[in-house]
């Protein structure tokens, strides 16, 4: 969809997707959980229940059938509840997604944020669910809540690796947004503590200059439509908002006749419309029908400029132009419009902006909306380069299209990016569910299948056109208003009628389904296959049944030793990067295009030492892929001009980095931590430092670094999904066969640095509205500790838990200090080294407040200890959020991955589940004592504390 839902605000996440929990991703790596047990007894209770449905509820309250489009059912209840199944047996998990359609464009005078402001406070609680975060984290949810311009939606995704568990979880999450929609407690006193979150990630947001550009152009291109307002409002109206305002706003727009639920995943969908008639059928929609919107942009006769002077060490230029309706054929145009421009290597900016060095990077993006929405081209410009030439090279490539129309090879590569990356997301039920809630926002959830169908029979003369129609001076925002001689008006066209559009659409076949297999750790080895090529790689396999027939794979290299690239350690920062800009054969445009062609996703990562290729294909695609990652690896193009293009975007990405307070405050506690002089390989340097170092780094030593040190004989691959097993360990070592390197691997061992003392810095960043607090230090302990575990948890409990811990519930529950608050804990698995960390933002104001709250809030953990609730809640929300990690391929060959780092097998996993389960409050306890130092704590905050 346009503008993958929610670009406008790109840089400024946090303003429109509230982020309410997210997961410990730092325990994916090292463990995995078990799902709970629930009593027989007890399922034949359920069932029982479900059974006598019709004489639970009233008969009036059932689901009726509407529409059914490759695979996905829609059905509608008497009080106008709009109800979508989207089964996938292949996910041992179920999704709900509740989607109230009010966003910011439904807020009136006085009202900016007030949607947004909601959200937050739906998560405060009800009279039947007092404590929501809680309960999600104690079922092992993946779960959050989503504000845009057109609408809000709540999400959870839990474990359903049984009929039981399913249908238990998804009557949990369904009894839970029924109550939530109608009965949230919206109090006074959550109020006061919550705006004070709400105003810390308006102000998190203001930190970007980029991020307050883009929404200024937004608002400076629109008159009199919300859509030119920020969903996270103003702050004067989130300040002052009167708890009776917001009431009547909630009361106006949560009714079950303004809602879209979607249920996907592993579910019986019999019991699944059970369900929902029983605890939504009997809500009652009021009888007064909802006010509908109506504003009009005027026609625009007119450019216009908005300029924005803040601290900061990168230029920005950015047009937008407004665009049709996002359920119209001309916005499919748009959006290919908006590929053809920006995607690189091929795009028209990249080939007449950074190629030549008037930009370090370009981005475009494409805004389908329920009204009329807008397309951005946005450059970003290195502070020593002239911002008026790359302006000016930026307004011409995209006004000019009338003489240089767009051709069928561009459109071609555009749909072929198009249907890979659809393909992908769509492979995801969970994702695909959120998905479809940006689509109803616009009018009708089938416009996910109708804009497919739009961008496959478009043409080159249609987005020419377009662009001609569109992209042109007068519908342009760049900055201040200047007059013309004559009127020259551009006309919006108003959104489709949608019924008649839709009607009788049919879409086409199901996607092909996949396997549902146990997430337990122990059934997940028993069905893995382990080896070693011949070429030394050791290999775990996991074939199954996908849907899609989406196979993932990761192939690590790891090479070289401390002597051997200690000359090259900045080399091996840009190693991996530069492995993705062109093979041998192949330049990096054309790999790019065949990737495309392949239907395929390829990421490369990699640390000193290490490289890694991580891919996403189907099953039909794989033998082609593999023998592009293998070409990818082994004979890499290393162009020159392809490297000067990478080293300056890193130098003013390195630059723009400089008074940013999250990346300066973070850099300074890694620098303490690790406490090595500068000609130690493991020593962390300073941005300047790194800058120095990219100046002076060849792409002849790139070339030295891969020719003498990479080679197939020391890493890993991993598949799991839809292919064969033999067939994919013979073709990579035929692949890999004869790749050696004289140069001895030895892994480069980083032991904690115990001695480093504590302490607290301050770092002055001018002009950023939102402050950071880092904290950490390490410990000598491994992930096999027998004290790991119990440290596990208790670092959940403090503050791993998202919302629903300690310092959640201190910090932001209670005092309202701060949007983001948390702690992780992260053990190596061969290294004598645990990493502690502590995170949060505040307002610069709040600074002292916040480092002495924390400070409180560790030592009365200390002193105190946990309690059995506590421990309770971590043991369940642990093990099941490993399990719902494991129901993701994507997470499972990371996961596989590690295991073969370590030289262990999931049996580790298995050992770790059943020591958290065995855990006492006596033993957490006593871990938090004896490990949790604050004293040792390395504090820096950064922020503008002078204002």
């Amino acid at each position: 969809m346009g503008w993958d839902g929610m670009l406008v605000e790109l840089a400024r996440i946090p303003q429109c997707i509230d982020r309410h929990r997210t997961s410990g991703g730092w325990l994916h790596l090292y463990w995995s959980g078990a799902m709970s047990i629930v009593k027989p007894a007890r399922l034949s209770y359920l069932f029982l229940l479900l059974c006598t449905v019709p004489t639970l509820w009233a008969q009036d309250s059932m689901a009726k059938r509407i529409t059914s489009i490759e695979g996905i059912t829609e059905y509608r209840l008497e009080n106008g509840a709009q109800i979508l199944l989207f089964p996938d047996p292949s996910k041992s998990q179920v999704t709900v997604n509740m989607t109230v359609f009010v966003g910011s464009r439904h807020e009136g005078y006085g009202e900016s944020g007030m949607a947004h402001l909601l959200e937050h406070m739906l998560f405060k609680g009800t009279p039947s669910h007092a404590k929501i975060p809680e309960l999600l984290k104690n079922r092992g949810a993946d779960f959050n809540g989503t504000t845009w311009l057109d609408r809000t939606n709540y999400y959870e995704t839990l474990p359903a690796a049984t009929p039981q568990q399913s249908a238990e979880n998804l009557e949990f999450a369904l009894f839970l947004e029924a109550d939530r929609l109608m009965n949230s407690l919206v109090r006074g006193e959550d109020l006061a503590s919550e705006m004070t979150v709400v105003r810390s990630e308006f102000e998190s947001g203001e930190n970007s200059p980029r991020a307050v550009l883009r929404q200024r152009v937004q608002s400076v291109a629109y008159d009199w439509h919300n859509y030119g307002k920020s969903t996270i409002g103003n702050r004067s109206d989130i300040e002052r908002v009167p708890i009776d305002k917001l009431q009547t706003f909630y009361r106006k727009y949560y009714r079950p006749d303004n809602i879209m639920l979607v249920i996907a995943g592993n579910f019986d969908q019999q019991i699944a419309l059970d369900l929902v008639a029983k605890h939504f059928g009997s809500l009652t929609a009021p009888p007064v029908p909802l006010d509908r919107t109506y504003t009009v942009e005027p026609a625009r006769d007119g450019e216009r400029t908005v300029t924005l002077r803040r601290v900061g060490n990168a230029q920005y230029v950015c047009a937008t132009y407004h665009v049709p309706h996002g359920g119209s054929r001309e916005y499919a145009a748009v959006e290919m419009l908006a590929s053809i421009f920006g995607t690189e290597p091929s795009g028209r900016l990249y080939q007449e902006l950074v190629l030549p060095e008037l930009a370090t990077g370009v981005t475009t993006a494409s805004l389908g909306l329920h009204d009329p929405g807008s397309a951005m081209f946005e450059a970003q410009v290195a502070v020593d380069k002239s911002l008026q030439t790359a302006q000016d090279k930026l307004l011409e490539c995209i006004e000019s299209v009338s003489g240089k129309p767009i051709t069928e090879q561009e459109l071609s590569r555009a749909k072929s990016q198009f249907e890979r990356d659809r393909q992908l997301r769509a492979a995801d039920s969970s994702a695909l569910a959120v998905e479809l809630s940006e689509w109803a926002a616009q009018g009708d959830w089938r416009l996910y299948f109708l804009f497919r169908d739009y961008v496959e029979e478009l043409t080159a003369q249609e987005c020419t056109a377009a662009a001609e129609k569109y992209l042109v001076r007068n519908n342009r925002t760049l900055g201040l208003f200047i007059p013309t001689q004559s009127a020259q008006r551009v006309t919006i066209p108003t959104a489709p009628n949608l019924a008649e559009l839709l009607n009788n659409y049919q879409g086409r076949g199901e996607l092909e389904q996949g396997d549902l297999i146990d997430p337990q750790p122990l059934a997940i080895e028993a069905r893995t296959l382990r080896g070693t090529l011949n070429c030394g790689l050791k290999t775990a396999f996991l074939p199954k049944k996908t849907r899609g027939g989406v196979v993932h794979l990761e192939i690590n290299l790891r090479y070289g030793n401390e002597a051997s690239l200690n000359p090259l350690v900045t080399a091996t920062e840009f190693l991996p990067e530069m492995l993705m800009r062109g093979t041998r054969d192949l330049t990096y445009e054309q790999l790019e295009d065949r990737l495309s062609e392949l239907r395929s996703q390829v990421g490369a990562s990699g640390t000193t030492g290490l490289v890694s290729l991580s891919a996403e294909t189907t099953r039909n695609n794989l033998p082609e892929l593999l023998k592009l990652l293998v070409e990818i690896l082994r004979f890499p193009r290393f162009d020159a001009d392809d490297f000067e293009v990478l080293r300056r975007k890193a130098i003013s990405s390195t630059q723009a980095r400089m008074s940013d307070p999250n990346s300066l405050a973070g850099l300074a506690v890694r620098r303490t931590l690790a406490p090595f002089p500068e000609s130690d390989i493991r020593y962390v340097p300073t941005l300047q430092e790194r800058i120095e170092r990219y100046q002076l780094l060849t792409i002849e030593q790139l070339r030295e670094l891969h020719q003498e040190n990479l080679s197939s004989q020391v890493g890993e691959v991993v598949a799991v999904g839809d292919f064969d097993p033999e067939q994919l360990g013979q073709t990579l070592d035929h692949l890999m066969q004869g790749w050696t390197s004289q140069v001895t691997q030895a892994r480069i061992a980083q032991p904690a640095q115990t001695q480093v003392p504590g302490g607290q810095q301050e770092i002055l960043t001018p002009d950023k509205a939102n402050a950071v607090y880092y904290a950490g230090y390490q410990i000598a302990m491994r992930d096999d500790s027998p004290d790991y575990p119990a440290l596990l948890v208790g670092n959940f409990i403090l503050g791993g838990g998202a919302l629903s811990s300690r310092l959640g519930d201190r910090v932001r529950q209670q005092e309202g200090l701060s949007y983001t608050v948390g702690s992780g804990l992260n053990a190596h698995p061969i290294d004598q080294r645990a990493n502690v960390s502590i995170f949060a933002i505040t307002n610069p104001e709040n600074k002292d407040a916040l480092v002495k709250v924390i400070a409180q809030e560790l030592e009365l953990l200390r002193q105190s200890g946990i309690t059995e609730a506590e421990l309770t809640a971590a043991k369940q929300g642990l093990l099941q959020g490993e399990q719902l990690s494991r129901s993701n391929d994507g997470n499972l060959v990371a996961l596989l991955a590690s295991t073969l780092f370590a030289n262990r097998d999931l049996k580790y996993h298995h050992q770790m589940e059943q020591q958290i389960a065995e855990l006492t409050v006596q033993q957490v306890s006593a871990a938090i004592k004896l490990y949790l130092q604050p004293e040792r704590l390395v504090i820096v905050t950064a922020g503008d504390f002078k204002k």
